[in-house]
């Protein structure tokens, strides 16, 4: 398999496909393109396999298989090694694990237009909207319900790793960087998957990257 992703330290869509791909266990390659520059417009036009059917990344080529969305990436890969690697084994909890999923794939689009990804960036007193900051309170809800019901198992959402953490593993990211005020059980949380050994190599990817996208280094503030 090979995965084509964007710049660690913004593409949050990457993230979570490289995270499915290493929690797939399956060997992939990984190869990285810089996004919105001119050297992005040309490796469009020049590669198919760069960008196909959507123009956007992440892409996950199997052979002649490609799955370029993450949440299709995720299920693509937990129908070859077992849906159990990827998702809670219980019916509840599964059905809780996929509707997080589902909504963080279709919602948030004032935290996501407001607080981008960046993860080399720290940002004193930055001012959200109260549209952001109503997304930031149904994230924290939904983490507190799923801690609270499922997490005696591990530190994570649902106790082990699984698919609710790697598409929300770029919400963390935000909110480090844009010093979002969470509560002491969001705290942990954080700092739990944050340690992990996967977020801790993209971090330290991220922060070797000498790619900048200036509209995502000083987004103007709400």
């Amino acid at each position: 398999m090979k995965l084509i992703i964007g710049n660690k330290s913004y593409s949050s869509w990457s993230l979570r496909a490289w995270l499915a791909c290493k929690q797939s266990g399956l060997h992939f390659d990984e190869i990285t393109v810089p996004l919105y520059g001119e050297d992005w417009d040309k490796l469009k036009k020049a590669n198919e396999d760069i960008a196909p059917s959507s123009g956007k990344v992440p892409v996950l080529w199997d052979g002649d298989a490609v799955v370029w969305d993450s949440l299709a990436i995720v299920e693509y890969l937990a129908d070859k090694v077992g849906r159990e690697r990827f998702w809670p084994r219980q019916d509840d909890a599964r059905a809780m694990a996929r509707s997080m999923v589902a909504e963080m794939h279709s919602s948030y689009a004032a935290l996501r237009a407001e607080c981008p990804m960046s993860i080399r960036r720290q940002v004193e007193g930055w001012e959200i909207s109260e549209a952001a900051r109503a997304d930031i309170v149904r994230i924290l809800t939904l983490w507190a319900e799923a801690r609270a019901r499922f997490g005696q198992g591990g530190p994570f959402l649902f106790g082990t790793f699984s698919t609710a953490d790697i598409f929300y593993a770029p919400v963390i990211s935000r909110f480090i960087t844009y010093r979002i005020a969470v509560p002491g059980f969001a705290l942990a949380y954080m700092e739990a998957l944050w340690d992990h050994e996967w977020l801790q190599a993209w971090i330290a990817a991220a922060e070797a990257e000498d790619w900048v996208i200036e509209q995502w280094e000083a987004p103007k503030a709400k």
